[in-house]
């Protein structure tokens, strides 16, 4: 279920976007569920050709998708962090 009062708020949102917030437009799913990111999100977010995604999703709030070496340097930060991986272990590759 769709709650409206929420759609209203990112509506009046989208039209006084915050500094490094960006409305890319919308984006059309193929058949084999495929979508082309926009080219100024690629270039703004530096994706490139074979570059991997990771897929977030919030049955809620909808999908997110960043780069993966985004979210695997913050893991092994947080790893490092709590002591779990010393720096031999996160330079293997």
């Amino acid at each position: 279920m769709i709650n409206m009062n929420n759609m209203i708020i990112r509506r009046i949102n989208l039209k006084d976007p915050k500094e490094g917030k960006h409305v890319f437009g919308t984006v059309k799913v193929g058949k084999r569920g495929q979508i082309v990111i926009p080219k100024k999100a690629r270039e703004i977010f530096e994706i490139k050709p074979g570059d991997k995604l990771l897929v977030l999703g919030d049955e809620d709030q909808g999908i997110a998708i960043v780069k993966a070496e985004l979210m695997e340097n913050f893991a092994l930060d947080v790893l490092k962090g709590m002591g779990m991986l010393n720096d031999e272990k996160s330079n293997s590759e």
